[in-house]
């Protein structure tokens, strides 16, 4: 996880400024395969952008 910078985004047709943070995951792939890894980072982030979904599995 990297620190929270404030970026410029494009929100409906407008670029506006959001904080983003970059998240990294390191595998090895004889364990585990890339769509897992990746379907993983991409639950992570919708729990941390709406963490509702946490309670009610949105």
């Amino acid at each position: 996880m990297h620190a929270i910078q404030d970026r410029p985004v494009a929100v409906d047709g407008q670029v506006v400024i959001r904080p983003m943070m970059y998240v990294a995951l390191s595998y090895d792939h004889r364990m585990v395969d890339g769509r897992e890894a990746v379907s993983f980072l991409v639950r992570v982030k919708q729990y941390v952008e709406d963490p509702r979904r946490l309670l009610l599995d949105v």
